[in-house]
């Protein structure tokens, strides 16, 4: 791992989701950005201290010469230092899991994807909202035709702490530019949010205008976001992301409409799924409940009425990760790479936030991504 901490929010939900399935074992880190906190870490972790590494360039080069060396590496840091840990470590064969966004900028991104293009091994993002079961019968569904034709594809992700200025760590660095991008909501949730909406709809973005404000007096990025959508195939949708929105603590949701049918989810209640069919009464699928699709039972792990929620949707990238991982050994490729966000997921995700922002800038006009 590199990042994460023992005080780390993101380092602990990482390291407990790969362990759920018993698939990894955390042997080595640079887990801080100086040496001295790393190797602390490291021993609160229970690390072997000759594989407690005081930065990433030393880590990658060590495991790399070891007969027992790291197969994967966890990347849970700041956005700005996502991309070259990834790159350090791809150059030597080794598989990367990196956490979302891809990286703080657009020469970073083309830089990483240039070093995914070039590597044997495996790049994964950390979209985790796509793990959840009744994200993946979603997904099925809409595949399947359940709706039909697609329409109108409304996502929105809202929460409140940052309605007034913060000086928490989290804070620190999600309001500050040079380390999270130039994007602020929009890169941390707005991301999460179009990537759910394309994941469940298989629907590519072709245009969008946006509306972007930093309410808080002297933030830097943007807090707020309000922007129109257009889909390839003719579907229209509309994205709100938020992170003054007093009263939201994770807030995401999709609704998908289609000629046939509509479906409705809600991060907060993950393991239900709403599904009309048009003419028909609403229905209520529940994740191992009567209903549930292959793809949400393959996804689950606990009886229906047992709830499943953040920390086994993180499991089921990290569960993925792990298949795919066993497959490329083979020289095969894995069918469940299809369900993991990777290079792909995390350009599409840096081409939003750039064209966000310019649209902005140009009074929310219709700009291609």
């Amino acid at each position: 791992m590199v990042g994460g901490g023992k005080d780390a929010f993101i380092g602990a939900v990482h390291r407990i989701a790969s362990r759920i399935d018993g698939e990894f074992e955390l042997v080595a880190g640079a887990l801080s950005s100086t040496p001295e906190r790393a190797r602390d870490s490291g021993v609160a972790l229970g690390l072997d201290p000759d594989r407690s590494y005081g930065s990433f360039e030393e880590m990658a080069e060590a495991e790399a010469a070891r007969e027992d060396g790291v197969e994967a590496v966890a990347i849970v840091t700041p956005n700005h230092m996502h991309a070259a840990p990834a790159i350090a470590f791809l150059k030597r064969g080794i598989h990367v899991i990196c956490d979302k966004p891809l990286t703080a900028t657009m020469e970073q991104a083309e830089e990483l994807a240039a070093a995914v293009a070039g590597s044997e091994a495996l790049f994964i993002l950390t979209h985790n909202y796509t793990g959840y079961p009744m994200v993946r019968q979603a997904r099925e569904m809409v595949a399947r035709g359940d709706l039909g034709t697609l329409r109108v594809v409304q996502v929105e992700y809202a929460q409140d702490w940052l309605t007034e200025a913060s000086e928490s760590k989290q804070a620190e660095w999600r309001t500050d530019p040079a380390r999270t991008g130039a994007g602020g909501s929009i890169g941390d949730i707005g991301t999460h949010a179009l990537n759910l909406a394309c994941f469940v709809t298989g629907l590519t973005l072709d245009a969008l205008a946006a509306d972007l404000q930093s309410f808080v007096p002297g933030r830097p990025v943007d807090d707020n976001a309000n922007m129109l959508l257009r889909f390839g195939g003719g579907a229209r949708g509309m994205l709100w992301c938020s992170q003054v929105a007093p009263g939201n603590e994770n807030a995401l949701r999709l609704r998908v409409y289609g000629e046939t049918g509509g479906l409705e989810w809600a991060q907060e209640e993950p393991n239900h799924l709403w599904y009309t069919p048009f003419g028909e009464a609403k229905r209520l699928l529940t994740r191992g409940g009567a209903g549930a699709s292959a793809a949400a039972a393959a996804a689950s792990r606990t009886p229906g009425g047992h709830p499943e929620g953040y920390l086994e949707g993180f499991a089921n990238i990290y569960l993925g990760a792990a298949q795919a991982i066993r497959a490329a050994r083979d020289g095969s490729r894995a069918e469940v790479l299809d369900l993991l966000p990777g290079i792909d997921a995390g350009m599409t995700g840096m081409r939003f936030i750039a064209a966000a922002i310019r649209s902005s800038k140009a009074n929310a006009a219709w700009v291609e991504p």
